[in-house]
């Protein structure tokens, strides 16, 4: 399986979010959230009334995940990552695990990814697999590359298909250059959560049309595993470093 298929079947599979004694605007106001969004957001209510709004995730029949309002809506807060640029963005990623995306732009894919990049910042070791697409885009993100690389005893690994020379670097960071149509079409973000599940996160994307993305993030450890085991198996090899 590649990750085109992986993402194709998360895409073969919508979800429903159903949202328990809220009033209409806030049920308006998920639906315009994940507009974007695998998901079917519906209202409904209690015999009783109980307990206060809350929504359940649900794929076709089966419980996925139970949250109250307040952690599933998005509250626009923004916050700065440290060790990074120092450019404050709003989270992106949220509990609704495996829901595809639509037509995410290059800064939406950019602020997910800084959210897996800052847990692997923030544990500091294990190890962080990312994908450029291209070398010239690896290079203008070689600042943020390098200070990950240099954190703890974390391990990066980035991938890219070469359309420029390989960026120059005095780190432990370790360039896959791949001459890979799946390479150059897929964004992913993959840490392993050095070796601990709850830590385990990735974002995983394809370019469909020019800059826009249609993916999925996961927290499910067996999930990132896979991908992790099906980008060492498949591109070990370096060819430079």
């Amino acid at each position: 399986m590649s990750l085109t298929e992986l993402i194709a079947g998360v895409e073969g599979h919508e979800k429903t979010l159903t949202v328990f004694n809220a009033d209409e605007g806030t049920i308006g106001v998920l639906r315009e959230q994940f507009h974007d969004r695998n998901v079917s957001v519906s209202g409904e209510h209690t015999p009783s009334g109980k307990p206060d709004a809350f929504t359940v995730l649900a794929d076709e029949d089966e419980f996925v995940a139970a949250a109250d309002i307040e952690s599933v809506l998005d509250d626009g807060n923004e916050r700065t990552e440290p060790g990074f640029d120092g450019d404050a963005y709003r989270p992106i990623l949220d509990h609704l695990d495996e829901t595809m995306f639509t037509s995410y732009d290059i800064e939406q894919m950019v602020a997910a990814s800084r959210e897996i990049e800052d847990r692997a910042w923030r544990v500091g070791k294990g190890t962080l697999h990312s994908g450029f697409q291209k070398l010239s885009i690896l290079s203008g993100q070689m600042n943020i590359y390098e200070q990950l690389a240099q954190k703890g005893s974390l391990n990066v690994h980035a991938y890219a298909v070469p359309d420029a020379d390989v960026p120059e670097h005095d780190t432990d960071l370790t360039i896959h250059v791949e001459r890979s149509d799946e390479i150059e079409r897929s964004w992913f973000v993959a840490y392993d959560g050095a070796g601990v599940d709850v830590n385990k996160c990735a974002l995983l994307a394809e370019e469909r049309d020019p800059r826009s993305f249609y993916g999925f993030w996961t927290y499910d450890p067996s999930t990132v595993d896979w991908i992790i085991d099906h980008l060492e198996s498949t591109y070990g090899l370096l060819e430079s470093q």
